[in-house]
């Protein structure tokens, strides 16, 4: 790390209005439904020779109710059953109603929590295209496979059945998500079959598949992606903007500009509102017991406790020491969730 630089730990943000209530924190007691953080943590998409998964959540059973910022190489589909999702990318946002949902494609960042902070259970579907079309180059691959990959307009498509088509699609994806969680025989080749069908239906409805390849993945998410990975393996040491910067290889300027665009803050927000969030987590945790509040306020990069303390209660309306004492798991503030720039 470089040590001439101001550590980003000291340095103040600007003053933001930021008014906090409770959350209810009433959990579902259907065993059905698993929690998100977990499947995300497990990478639990799967295996090498069914790299398909198919999971009912429930968001008020994940972490602080949400699913923070993420990516990975299957595809994912989601279709909400009760209250609304909020879903969003790097450039948009969508509002999943039930019964209706939404295609992410491979490696595209996204996020998720519940519209209004209501209750809200969706299926996800994650499978890798590699179980369609196989693990080697071949014709189906360069015809079906790659002008989907490459396709640059293709990052979410939403499915809100407004044409007989999406009726369709829909239909499809619940027989796969039906078929896996009932896992009768021979469901694995009625999966493969009924995912070949969803396949040539998004290929023939998405437009313009001819227009020149344009990757998907601007130059801005990418190292947005980069950066964030850097923050989550070196949040809890004494970085700095420069750092960061060195970290995917641009200016100090270029790194914040970056920042601004995909997620609308600077990489010292992130890594400031990544160091809160990883402290509640300590905070939940029974089996960690900190002797003090300036012990956790280290361990997650903070070398001033005061400072730690009013960054904790402006991003979650209460002190460290009451947020320990009475578990609050879940808050939010009128400009936005502390939780969704994770």
């Amino acid at each position: 790390m470089s040590t001439t630089q101001t550590n980003i730990s000291a340095t103040t943000i600007p003053a933001e209005t930021l008014s906090t209530k409770t959350i209810s924190t009433e959990i579902s007691d259907d065993p059905t439904l698993e929690t998100y953080e977990n499947l995300y943590s497990k990478k639990g998409y799967g295996t090498l020779d069914y790299p398909v998964n198919a999971r009912c959540l429930d968001l008020r059973k994940s972490y602080m109710n949400w699913i923070r910022w993420h990516w990975h190489e299957e595809m994912e589909i989601l279709i909400v059953d009760q209250g609304m999702a909020e879903v969003s990318t790097d450039d948009t946002s969508y509002l999943i109603k039930p019964g209706q949902g939404l295609i992410i494609n491979q490696n595209v960042m996204h996020c998720i929590h519940a519209h209004n902070q209501k209750s809200c259970t969706f299926h996800s579907l994650i499978f890798h295209p590699d179980f369609i079309f196989g693990h080697k180059s071949n014709y189906l691959q360069t015809e079906y496979l790659l002008p989907m990959q490459d396709y640059h307009l293709f990052k979410a498509f939403f499915l809100d059945e407004s044409a007989p088509w999406h009726e369709r699609m829909l239909q499809t994806l619940k027989d796969v998500i039906d078929i896996n969680l009932a896992q009768n025989f021979g469901y694995e080749i009625a999966t493969k079959g009924y995912l070949c069908h969803f396949w040539v239906e998004l290929l023939r409805q998405l437009p313009h598949m001819d227009t020149p390849a344009v990757s998907r993945i601007s130059p801005d998410e990418q190292r947005v992606k980069e950066a964030m990975l850097f923050i989550r393996t070196h949040y809890a040491e004494p970085l700095t903007l420069q750092d960061i910067a060195d970290s995917i290889h641009v200016s100090k300027s270029e790194c914040c500009r970056c920042f601004s665009r995909t997620l609308q803050m600077s990489p010292f927000e992130y890594l400031m509102k990544y160091r809160i969030y990883e402290s509640t987590k300590k905070l939940m945790n029974s089996g960690q017991d900190f002797g003090s509040i300036a012990e956790l306020a280290s361990s997650v990069g903070f070398n001033n406790t005061s400072y730690f303390n009013k960054l904790f209660k402006k991003f979650l309306g209460c002190t460290p020491t009451y947020y320990r004492s009475h578990k609050v798991l879940h808050l939010e503030s009128e400009q936005g969730q502390f939780s969704y720039f994770l």
